[in-house]
């Protein structure tokens, strides 16, 4: 079979993105500045070491594996580091998938770019944001990630920009995601402040994972939405997390405006998500619950 390259695949998402296509009996590669992944994790994979801010070397790596398919999952994903860094954050997040996306259309390969629910301004309807809704972000991470999509898009017509929405889950022990980065801080004795006017559709990381990689074996093109079932405040979801624990009392209730964020951050981003339904039919209304079992089983 062909081979597979996930880049950012030691990352959150990245990490359960290799695993999924690893099902598909393919050879998978995946490589990040620190291409280590925990061996529970996906341990057939190949990893190699790449800084994607290099943009030859990414290059020449796409030239010596010469992919069917490519995953983009690498990306500056943290709001303050890209405020502070906007250079590197268009690097990353908009040349970086441009040089991806050229190459895929080149050699006629598959190419999956991730982006994110934060490319909208935060003012979703009923119902959530559907693909072709005006995108207008408030950040520089948005703004950047906007940028690569549209670069994709351009350079490869055939290519499939995914939003996603917040994640949670297994992190392996790196505090990464809603639901880790929630526990670690508990864990640390800390009181986490959550706002209760921030709305998303979050979804488990590993069932994101399983949908982005039935979504690369179809030739949906352009822009769709995976995301969970059920419009949460960050508040809400923290609750639905620690659901019987008693370290839910720690939690602190806030705003946005009461915070007083140095950035702006959306109101609400909620998707909808009828192309990679229409697609990749699921079991969506039990997307949720079954994210949460998942989580509860790990922390029992």
């Amino acid at each position: 079979p062909s081979a597979i390259l996930v880049l950012g695949g030691s990352g959150f998402l990245g990490v359960h993105v290799v695993h999924a296509l690893q099902r598909s009996g393919a050879a998978v590669h995946h490589a990040s500045r620190r291409p280590v992944l925990p061996a529970r994790a996906a341990p057939q994979a190949i990893g190699h070491e790449l800084d994607a801010t290099d943009l030859g070397a990414v290059t020449s790596l796409l030239g010596a594996l010469q992919p069917a398919l490519v995953v983009l999952c690498a990306a500056q994903s943290r709001i303050a580091d890209c405020e502070r860094d906007p250079a590197r954050a268009r690097r990353l997040n908009a040349e970086l998938p441009a040089v991806v996306a050229r190459d895929a259309a080149r050699r006629g390969a598959r190419l999956v770019h991730v982006s994110t629910d934060l490319v909208f301004e935060g003012r979703a309807a009923a119902g959530g944001y559907s693909e072709d809704a005006d995108a207008r972000p408030l950040t520089e991470y948005g703004r950047t990630k906007l940028a690569g999509e549209d670069a994709v898009l351009a350079e490869c017509a055939a290519a499939l920009v995914v939003r996603l929405p917040l994640l949670y889950g297994d992190s392996h022990g790196r505090g990464l995601g809603a639901s880790d980065a929630l526990f670690d801080a508990l864990d640390r004795g800390e009181t986490p402040l959550l706002f209760s006017d921030e709305h998303r559709t979050p979804l488990e990381a590993s069932l994101a994972a399983q949908w982005l990689a039935a979504l690369a074996r179809t030739e949906l093109a352009g822009r769709a939405h995976i995301a969970g079932p059920k419009r949460l405040s960050r508040l809400e979801l923290a609750r639905e997390l620690l659901a019987g624990d008693a370290r839910a009392e720690r939690i602190a209730a806030g705003t946005r405006a009461s915070a007083g964020l140095e950035h702006s951050r959306p109101a609400d981003v909620s998707l909808a998500c009828s192309r990679a339904l229409d697609v990749c039919p699921i079991e969506f209304a039990g997307l949720h619950e079954a994210g949460l079992s998942r989580v509860r089983r790990r922390s029992d």
